[in-house]
């Protein structure tokens, strides 16, 4: 009853700025997922090695590394709101040169680099957003679910991209993006309303480097890289593992896929809630990583024949590899504080894009050498490596409002 009241309290307007933040994200996430998908037709069809089909698919990634820390900044610097919807903007027409472009993979491919560097523009924005507007006994369940954005945006990507890229054609994939990011442009420039940020006091040391005499937020940034690794094998290389050795319908395969990551995004509400309760985000961290390290040994196990389970392991896996996001993003904005948030959020996902993108080529030479079970179990050890490296303390935080943040009228 008392969470219930608590919740209401908050009023409208943050429930509306999460929901526009979501919808943001879940744009520039199915963009950077779709390379990642057109890997059957690329590879079947073009006949381009699955080595250089994963590089295809790194292309969004690889821009989203270049970006995500100078977006931040500039987050950090002007607000969330015109980075948001300028972003989507720039991402909407760098999916459209894609489409126009595919005949050309150089011209192709760097339109989808630009893509990746413009879909940065709302992952530390829309975290900066949840992180302004909700308390912090409301942020684990704001944030998980923000955090639905991405495995929401490879869900969609998974469920449309296949069909019509084998069907239409690679452009028809593209089209998809260019609609979902103009129109979630336009309603961002239109609705959205940065949170207020506190005054800088001389005393409270809310404008203080983060990083200074800390490795918190280092320890937390290097586990989410090594967590990132089973995210990406599943995302990356899942549909091709369902089709190729699992022997299922490209059709179904995607709608394995896309069940997988709905899944995993209420997962993520699940976890922040857990951490909500249980006033930490570390100790779900923990526990996520050895349930990451267990799925992968087993989707390890079941993938050495062909056995209908192997979609239900598929699927648990998939689940388990996204949960830790939330907590991990989440723990990053409070204890940077409102003045480097967005900067420390950029170089979070800096680091996890960094992996990501070098998920897809590594990933796809080490299936080429020793096959997917293997592949799944490295997956597995990255994520073992991860948990000792979890800070035992990480639950502070530096200068965050302890209530609902009001709107800035200054913006």
């Amino acid at each position: 009853m008392n969470q219930k009241l608590d919740v209401q309290k908050l009023g409208i307007r943050p429930w509306i700025m999460l929901a526009l933040g979501l919808l943001a994200q879940t744009a520039t996430s199915m963009l950077i997922s779709t390379p990642a998908f057109l890997i059957p037709v690329l590879h079947t069809k073009q006949g381009i090695p699955l080595a250089t089909a994963g590089l295809i698919a790194s292309t969004t990634t690889i821009g989203m590394v270049v970006a995500l820390v100078a977006w931040g900044a500039l987050a950090d610097r002007i607000g969330e709101r015109w980075v948001i919807s300028g972003g989507l903007a720039l991402a909407a027409l760098a999916a459209l040169g894609a489409a126009l472009t595919t005949g050309t993979f150089i011209v192709f491919g760097i339109f989808l680099v630009i893509g990746g560097i413009a879909g940065a523009s709302s992952s530390p924005a829309s975290g900066r957003l949840v992180i302004g507007w909700f308390p912090k006994n409301r942020r684990g369940l704001a944030m998980g679910i923000r955090q639905m954005s991405q495995p929401l945006g490879v869900a969609l990507a998974a469920l449309v991209i296949p069909p019509l890229a084998d069907g239409p054609g690679i452009s028809a994939a593209l089209t998809a993006s260019v609609v979902f990011c103009g129109v979630l442009a336009i309603a961002g420039a239109l609705v959205l309303r940065d949170p207020h940020r506190p005054p800088i006091l001389a005393t409270d040391g809310v404008a203080a480097n983060p990083y200074r005499g800390n490795a918190t937020l280092l320890r937390i940034h290097l586990v989410s890289i090594l967590l990132v690794v089973p995210q990406f094998t599943i995302s990356t290389f899942g549909l091709i593992w369902l089709i190729s050795d699992q022997r299922l319908p490209a059709t179904v395969a995607g709608i394995v896929i896309g069940v997988s990551q709905l899944v995993g995004a209420f997962g993520r509400i699940g976890v922040g809630v857990w951490s909500d309760r249980v006033g930490s985000r570390m100790r779900p961290l923990r526990l996520v990583a050895l349930a990451s390290v267990v799925a992968m040994v087993v989707l390890a196990a079941v993938g050495v024949v062909a056995t209908p389970i192997a979609a239900v392991v598929l699927v648990i896996a998939a689940t388990i590899s996204v949960a830790d996001n939330g907590l991990a993003f989440g723990a990053v904005a409070e204890i940077a504080g409102p003045r480097w948030s967005g900067r420390a959020l950029g170089a979070q996902n800096t680091g996890q894009w960094i992996g990501a993108s070098a998920v897809g080529p590594l990933a796809g030479l080490l299936i080429g050498v020793v096959g997917y079970p293997l592949t799944f179990v490295a997956a597995a050890l990255c994520a073992f490596v991860a948990v000792p490296l979890i800070p035992k303390s990480g639950d502070r935080e530096y200068g965050m409002p302890a209530h609902p943040a009001r709107v800035s009228e200054s913006r």
